[in-house]
């Protein structure tokens, strides 16, 4: 089964664990965060990535799905660089939010991929806009 690394400006990975872990308490053996700090290096904040995929251990070789907040950034910048070494099952999505978090886990049973793909269409068809104009 995959397991999920949240890697994101802090609090937001912690804020997110939290209410993940409110809906589905049972998954904390397959959740683990990365609070980057503002003034954290790239190097500290890999390292502390590394160790939180060897403290994942996900069970029947299974991969880990990484999720972040913000392309571009640190975060995700580091991440990319941790997914280019190889040597490890991983994905990497972007744009993290609560409703793609809560799909990732609800099939984390599935393969890496399908898991990663359910859970970028929850982050979709979550997005709504309301407003006068909006229909909604």
């Amino acid at each position: 089964m995959n397991a999920v690394l949240l890697i994101a400006h802090a609090p937001l990975a912690s804020a997110l664990c939290q209410a993940a872990l409110h809906v589905f308490p049972d998954a904390g053996d397959a959740l683990a965060t990365v609070d980057v700090l503002a003034q954290e290096s790239p190097e500290a904040v890999l390292d502390n990535i590394n160790a939180a995929l060897d403290a994942l251990q996900p069970a029947d070789g299974g991969g880990v799905l990484m999720l972040t907040d913000l392309p571009g950034a640190t975060p995700c910048n580091v991440a990319q660089r941790v997914l280019s070494e190889g040597g490890r099952a991983l994905y990497l999505l972007t744009g993290a939010s609560l409703p793609m978090l809560l799909r990732a886990l609800s099939y984390r049973h599935e393969p890496l991929d399908s898991m990663a793909g359910r859970a970028l269409e929850g982050g979709y068809m979550t997005m709504l806009a309301f407003g006068p104009d909006s229909g909604q």
